[in-house]
């Protein structure tokens, strides 16, 4: 016996349930299921009145996920290409420089733990940093930070 379909509550539930969500991807996943009639707009609205679906819980959420990996040019780009209020994003900015020059430090060492042996090397590695959205300033520091070898 076939299950009648999903409403399109109830699949944003789902989607939801899964993980946090923009309110722009949401929409652009519901828009695939929507029928005519279908109010995609107002169960959105729904969805945010009721604080199922929050773009401050989202912006922390994809931050939370990127950030081990990534710098603040590439974890701002993808929370714009997201459709959040600048007001989010500028709040999520203040709290990634803080942490920039760590995260540089620690992506950096993780991925090349022994120090560049030529030039070729070191711009390999600082331009590792830099695809990973790290700014200038934080792949140079990184880059002068000591690595666990020439600690010992």
């Amino acid at each position: 016996m076939k299950r009648p379909p999903l409403s399109l509550k109830a699949r944003a539930l789902r989607y939801l349930s899964m993980r946090e969500h923009s309110r722009m991807e949401l929409e652009r996943k519901l828009a695939r299921y929507a029928e005519e009639g279908d109010d995609i707009e107002g169960v959105l609205n729904f969805l945010e009145a009721a604080k199922y679906l929050s773009g401050e819980r989202f912006s922390e959420s994809l931050v939370n996920r990127r950030q081990a990996r990534f710098g603040n040019n590439r974890i701002l780009a993808e929370l714009q290409s997201h459709g959040l209020d600048a007001q989010d994003i500028e709040h999520v900015k203040e709290d990634l420089k803080v942490s920039e020059l760590e995260r540089a430090i620690q992506v950096l060492h993780r991925k090349f733990p022994h120090p560049p042996q030529d030039h070729q090397e070191k711009m390999k590695q600082a331009a590792f940093l830099q695809q990973r959205g790290f700014s200038g300033r934080a792949t140079q520091a990184a880059m002068r930070a000591p690595r666990d070898e020439e600690l010992q």
